[in-house]
């Protein structure tokens, strides 16, 4: 009869590689997350799922409302949005815009992205939204639509209130769905200057000064805050988001920032277990007009590991032995499971590689006896 099969995969090349016990590391940020984009691990945290006064980090959810729009179609980077008394009064970190004027989405978009004004933020949810209170209550449905966990928003600059509040976990998330869903515009994020109105003004992200692979995102500031960052950056193909916050000075916040991401490329490394395609396992089969069936991932399976680690990674296929048939190709046959000490567990779904048909009757009864007798389907 069918039964359920751990097989331990032979990996003799690749054990040389282990998860081990991570690095103790730390951090004067209040909250902080690092996280490896293309395996989705969480490399390091730190009370990221605090809600917390995200300051003008926040704006990371505004654009995200507006590249949404632009996207779908119903926004053009030409269009323009008047300027309100409203949008034109608000303090803080500005664009300069004029009062009744019509602004370019583009250039309300740098604004916000570059020169972190609060005028082009007001400007982008009065027209999207008719007020910024309106626009507010889309960014809270957004917010659970796309899985904000610990986020709720009353406008759209981050303005001190006490109902804004993001977690470092949900900005890493956001600061990630802007990375995959809209490339076409996570270029602004990279744009170290902008002027508007004849002033000039610089990206407050410092690691865009250094020599850190970063290529955006948002910087944020007040009292309550302190300096936060969140971030992102690429070397060698491999992609980090770091969010940091609760920062004493601009100074602080651009060598701690700096120091988290050099501690992630330095200390962790992705790893290629498996391509898409390739057979993981051969699993046996029962009653089929075939021996066995391979399983496969349509991806390739790449796990994130510690440089400096013991050889105590444990990979392991799950799946039913034998495999009862018929078979369709792509059918979810089984389940690779990735363990080591002090690691989050990983799984990872496996297809059948091929179908296999069911035997005829006859066939049936013939391989059962078989199996009866020798113990092989």
């Amino acid at each position: 009869m069918p039964r359920h099969t751990a097989a331990a995969i032979g990996l003799a090349a690749l054990l040389c590689f282990s998860f081990g016990a991570r690095a103790e590391f730390q951090t004067v940020a209040r909250e902080a997350i690092l996280i490896d984009l293309s395996t989705d691990t969480v490399l390091f945290e730190k009370d990221a799922d605090l809600p917390m006064p995200p300051a003008s980090m926040s704006k990371i959810m505004t654009a995200f409302m507006v590249f949404e729009k632009l996207r779908e179609g119903s926004l053009s980077l030409d269009d323009t949005f008047a300027v309100s008394e409203k949008a034109w009064r608000k303090g803080g970190s500005k664009m300069f815009v004029e009062v009744g004027k019509q602004v370019r989405i583009e250039d309300l978009l740098r604004g916000v992205i570059v020169q972190s004004g609060n005028d082009a933020s007001i400007v982008l949810a009065e027209g999207l939204a008719g007020s910024e209170e309106a626009f507010a209550e889309a960014m809270n449905e957004k917010a659970l639509e796309i899985g904000l966990t610990n986020s709720s928003f009353a406008n759209a600059t981050g303005w001190p209130d006490e109902r804004q509040r993001m977690s470092a976990r949900d900005l890493a998330t956001v600061a990630r769905l802007i990375i995959e869903r809209f490339p076409e515009y996570y270029g602004y994020y990279s744009e170290k200057e902008f002027t508007w109105n004849g002033i000039r003004q610089g990206n407050r992200n410092p690691l865009l000064y250094r020599n850190t692979g970063a290529d955006g995102l948002k910087t944020g500031h007040t009292e309550e805050a302190g300096y936060g960052l969140t971030a992102s950056a690429v070397r060698n193909g491999r992609r980090l988001v770091m969010v940091a916050t609760g920062l004493s000075s601009m100074r602080e916040r651009g060598r701690e920032s700096e120091r988290i991401i050099n501690w992630g490329f330095r200390e962790f490394q992705n790893y290629t277990l498996f391509k898409a395609g390739e057979s993981v396992e051969t699993a046996d089969v029962w009653l089929g007009d075939a021996l066995n069936v391979p399983l496969t991932s349509p991806q390739d399976i790449v796990v994130t590991l510690p440089r400096r680690a013991r050889r105590d990674m444990a990979v392991t296929v799950i799946y039913q032995q034998p495999v009862p048939a018929p078979i369709q190709e792509g059918d979810r046959i089984g389940t690779l499971r990735v363990t080591a000490p002090d690691v989050a567990l990983r799984e990872y779904p496996l297809y059948a590689g091929h179908s296999v048909e069911q035997l005829g009757p006859f066939g049936r009864i013939i391989s059962a006896l078989m199996y009866f007798v020798t113990g092989a389907p």
